[in-house]
Parts: structure tokens; C-alpha cells; sequence
């Protein structure tokens, strides 16, 4: 199936529901496209993971899709289908919990992540870690490693570093909210990052079961 052209990321959803409904079933891999990423997100923050994940995406489009007449446009298109992933994911864990009454041993989960691909990933994490803290002003890079890294309690860090509790505890909040402003660009960009060749692939999956072309 062909990329789609950035330029249907100009056509609201209302007409893409419009036009589906209409008989254009090509508008529905607009919409598809569109919320992969955040349906994929949305999914891996409840699940983990990302087979699961792209197995519930298919099925919260298929869904949509056989009960797309229904929707009402209360809310947007992209909050119902958030929704409507969430529940299934949820469905889904609380179904897995149930089977991990037979779960796999610990040491076999260990290894199946340690693989290239997660050693270069928890890699490059930790390089970008390393920097952001690195580039925070001293005394708040301090109080950060000896609280976060190092576990010392506030009463201890305030004794090495010769400063009040109440300092160590601002200083360690101002500290966070550094990382978090310096980290957000790559999170946003990396975490759950959702590629072309995944999207290719829901769309596909989701069309073949409905038979749409």
C-alpha cells in the first residue's frame, strides 16, 4: 500500500468520516494513518508490549470501522479512538493476568530482551541521560545524583552538602523539571516511536480483514 501524501493531513476528520461513510473506503487509511502513532503510544504505556499492542490497534480499528455509523461526533475522532483503545488494551491486561498464572520463568524474560537491539537502545538512552544531567547547573546536578542515583536520603544530602532539607528538596524538584524540559524533544521524538513500516503494516492487516481495498 502507498504512502499517503501529507496532503490529506489537511482534510478534517469529520469529512474523511464523511466521505467513508459515503462509500470511500481509501479515507479510512487517512484516518488510520493519522492516530497510528498516538494509538500505538497509548497502547504501550498499558501494555508493553509492541506485538500486543499492534494487535489491538487492529482490532480497535476494526471497531471503529464496523461501527463507525454510530459514532455521533461528540468527541473528536481521535478521542474516540483513543478510547476505544484503551478499553481493549485494558481488556487485553487484565486477560494476560489472568494467564500468568503460567507465566514465563524470569530468567527466559531476562534474555529475550537481551538482544542487540535493546543493548543499542538502553545504549543511546543512557547516553542521552548521562548528558542531560550532565548539562544541569552544579548544585542541581549534585543534589539530583546524590538523592536519585545514589539514594541518599534528604537528611544526608543536606549533611554532605552543608544546606538546609528544604534546599535539597527544592533544589532536587528544579533539577527534575530541568531533565524533564530537556529530555521532552527526544521522548517525543523515540519513545514509542511509531515508523512508517509498522503503519504500513496495521493499515494492511486492518484492510485485508475487512476486506477494503
Amino acid at each position: 500500500m502507498e504512502q499517503i501524501s501529507t496532503q490529506t493531513d489537511l482534510i478534517p476528520d469529520e469529512i474523511l468520516i464523511r466521505q467513508i461513510l459515503d462509500g470511500e473506503q481509501k479515507a479510512f487509511e487517512y484516518i488510520m494513518r493519522r492516530y497510528n502513532q498516538r494509538l500505538y503510544r497509548t497502547g504501550m504505556s498499558i501494555l508493553t508490549d509492541d506485538m500486543e499492542v499492534e494487535e489491538a490497534m487492529q482490532t480497535t480499528y476494526i471497531n471503529a470501522y464496523e461501527h463507525l455509523g454510530k459514532f455521533e461526533g461528540r468527541s473528536s475522532v481521535g478521542t474516540w479512538l483513543t478510547r476505544i483503545m484503551i478499553n481493549e488494551c485494558l481488556a487485553r491486561k487484565k486477560n494476560g493476568m489472568k494467564a500468568k498464572k503460567e507465566s514465563v520463568p524470569i530468567s527466559e524474560t531476562t534474555a529475550s530482551r537481551d538482544t542487540p537491539v535493546h543493548i543499542l537502545a538502553n545504549k543511546e538512552l543512557s547516553t542521552v541521560l548521562e548528558k542531560a544531567v550532565s548539562q544541569l547547573p552544579d548544585k542541581y546536578r549534585l543534589v539530583f545524583v546524590l538523592r536519585e542515583i545514589e539514594d541518599m536520603s534528604v537528611k544526608e544530602t543536606s549533611h554532605t552538602l552543608s544546606i538546609e532539607e528544604s534546599n535539597v528538596k527544592t533544589r532536587l524538584n528544579r533539577a527534575k523539571n530541568m531533565l524533564r524540559d530537556s529530555l521532552s524533544g527526544y521522548m517525543k521524538d523515540h519513545v514509542y516511536s511509531f515508523h512508517l513500516r509498522r503503519c504500513d503494516r496495521i493499515v494492511n492487516n486492518v484492510f485485508a480483514h475487512l476486506h477494503l481495498q
